[in-house]
């Protein structure tokens, strides 16, 4: 049977989406023979903005080094293929399916939700195949995650923590770093992203608990911008870097932390400062400030008219897309927004929308849970002049469009919006 056909299925297996627990992975690991426990060592890596940047940071950089990593992420651009990479490579349709139909018949029709027999799924993909190292995203949180079920990983990582998903973690910032410094594991040093202080002194209380060493951006270990890349410097350690491949001020900051990852892991892998640059420099990551070169979107566009796409969606990643694009100069701002009603369209738009030239907001395509353009632009027009819905995507960008060249087109809001427009424009 085709995957989709099957996780269409194992969608129906809980009545909610989301429901934060371990039990259920518990459960299913052990009749599945505690694949979890046969992985290769573990990066573990949680936060808000910048998990999956950082991953594929990592990932780039153990590939340059002739290491095949498994790779696990959360959410999937257009395929569900994308978020397990199997010792290197997007895992195929026909293992896909025998690994879900095996998960789905040992469960045997209990209630589990999605993310727990997919990330279960995942686990027993990798513990099946040969690979030097998994690395692992959260998918939500961190304390009742379900890949929170590694109890030894060789090194965890917590990137920037912003407020998202406050029904499930918490309002505020001290709660939400609560539920995800709770992946710290005793003994295991963890790489921390620059953090809000909030967020810094509860991973501090949560690490001092744990006896897991820190290594902190902007402490332990730092960057400084020159032309053409960056220096990293921790302790006595100086290195000359190539600039990150993703764009975005941002990613300084996530290549920094990478690069600290890759140093502390060095007693297990041969990691060379070649390999470390090639890795920054070439990582890749769809859908994160990734400008659109191809597809119908683009052909609507005249001649000195940029189309960039990008899935920040909570204040967080709004105050780093807000930093690039405040780096980018004078540059018309043209901005397109979709959202879900699981965020704070309000939260977002405060970062972006004193850049923008004008505004146009969308629902997502096919997307039940999306927003739309209506409310999105009864918040948009509170916070800019020139705010507006429209009934589509094509024809946002095509107002956008019309206001003349040079410009630049921004498509933001959420990562099911940048999947959407990923499908065509990719």
């Amino acid at each position: 049977m085709a995957p989709d056909a099957i996780l269409e299925r194992l969608t129906a297996l809980h009545p909610k989406g989301i429901d934060l627990s371990l039990d259920r992975m518990r459960r299913v690991v052990a009749a599945l023979g505690h694949p979890e426990r046969a992985l290769p060592p573990v990066v573990h890596v949680a936060g808000t903005n910048g998990k999956g940047s950082l991953v594929a940071y990592l990932r780039a950089i153990f590939e340059a080094a002739g290491y095949r990593p498994h790779v696990y992420t959360s959410p999937h651009m257009v395929r569900f293929n994308e978020r397990i990479v199997v010792a290197g490579r997007e895992i195929e349709d026909m293992p896909l399916s025998a690994i879900l139909e095996r998960v789905e018949r040992i469960n045997d029709g209990q209630p589990i939700t999605f993310f727990e027999i997919t990330t279960a799924a995942a686990f027993l993909a990798f513990a099946e195949t040969g690979a030097d190292v998994a690395l692992l995203e959260v998918g939500m949180g961190g304390r009742l995650d379900a890949t929170n079920l590694v109890d030894r990983p060789a090194l965890s990582a917590i990137t920037p923590i912003s407020r998202d998903h406050v029904t499930y973690l918490g309002e505020t910032i001290a709660l939400i770093a609560a539920e995800k410094a709770a992946i710290l594991k005793p003994g295991v040093p963890a790489i921390i992203g620059r953090q809000p202080p909030e967020a810094a002194s509860v991973i501090a209380e949560f690490a001092a608990r744990a006896a897991a060493p820190l290594h902190r951006l902007g402490t332990d270990f730092d960057l400084a911008r020159h032309d053409g890349g960056f220096r990293f410097t921790a302790g006595g350690i100086g290195l000359d870097l190539p600039a990150p491949g993703l764009a975005g001020l941002h990613q300084y900051d996530n290549a920094a932390s990478a690069v600290a990852a890759a140093l502390r892991l060095r007693d297990r892998f041969t990691l060379d400062d070649r390999a470390i640059a090639q890795g920054i420099a070439g990582a890749v990551w769809p859908g994160r400030l990734q400008r659109l070169t191809r597809g119908p979107l683009q052909r609507q566009l005249g001649p000195g008219i940029a189309l960039w796409l990008d899935g920040a969606h909570n204040e967080g990643g709004g105050r780093a897309l807000a930093a690039t694009l405040r780096e980018w100069g004078d540059v018309k701002l043209r901005v397109v927004y979709g959202s879900l009603n699981t965020k704070d369209p309000d939260a977002f738009l405060r970062q972006v929308a004193p850049l923008a030239e004008m505004i146009r907001t969308v629902a997502i395509p096919a997307e039940p849970l999306g927003l739309s353009a209506e409310s999105l632009a009864a918040v948009a027009t509170t916070l800019h002049r020139d705010a507006a819905a429209a009934p589509s995507i094509e024809t946002a960008v095509g107002e956008c469009a019309a206001r003349g060249a040079p410009a630049c087109i921004l498509i933001c809001g959420a990562l099911r919006l940048a999947g959407k427009i990923l499908e065509q424009n990719g």
